[in-house]
């Protein structure tokens, strides 16, 4: 899919949006762009207090958006990736008010697989003005 090379490229550049918003029913380029996220970003010195990967199962809306808002230590940024973030969607509209005003030194990641938001929400026009939505539709 030409739109998650892209974004790989778009992060090879330099060009690293604050949030990546990654939903849809094709897992693969969910998984390709977050992989490459937690791969590139960070070296393996700064991953140890500058990376931190949550799982939506384990995790509330409140806890990531406190992640999200900590400064990095030791680093020019922090990575925070939120993997199963479907499993956020009864609270996912509190994720709004981060989306509009996101931490310019975390780079926040969330892996919406198997469905999608519904563009007409406030919390998903706040991800598309600040960050990068990604949608993967099926392959067919």
């Amino acid at each position: 899919m030409e739109e998650a090379v892209n974004i790989i490229n778009a992060i090879k550049s330099g060009t690293i949006a604050p949030i990546y918003f990654l939903m849809g029913e094709e897992p693969y380029y969910i998984d390709i762009i977050t992989d490459y996220i937690d791969d590139h970003l960070l070296t393996e010195d700064e991953k140890g207090f500058n990376q931190m990967v949550l799982y939506g199962r384990d995790t509330t809306i409140e806890d990531v958006i406190a992640q999200a808002k900590r400064y990095p230590m030791m680093a020019e940024r922090q990575v925070v990736i939120v993997k199963e973030a479907q499993e956020l969607v009864r609270t996912i509209d509190k994720l709004e008010s981060y989306a509009e005003n996101p931490q310019p030194t975390t780079v926040l990641v969330l892996a919406y697989k198997y469905k999608t938001l519904d563009k007409r929400k406030k919390v998903t026009k706040a991800l598309e003005k600040n960050g990068v939505v990604f949608e993967s539709k099926k392959l067919y």
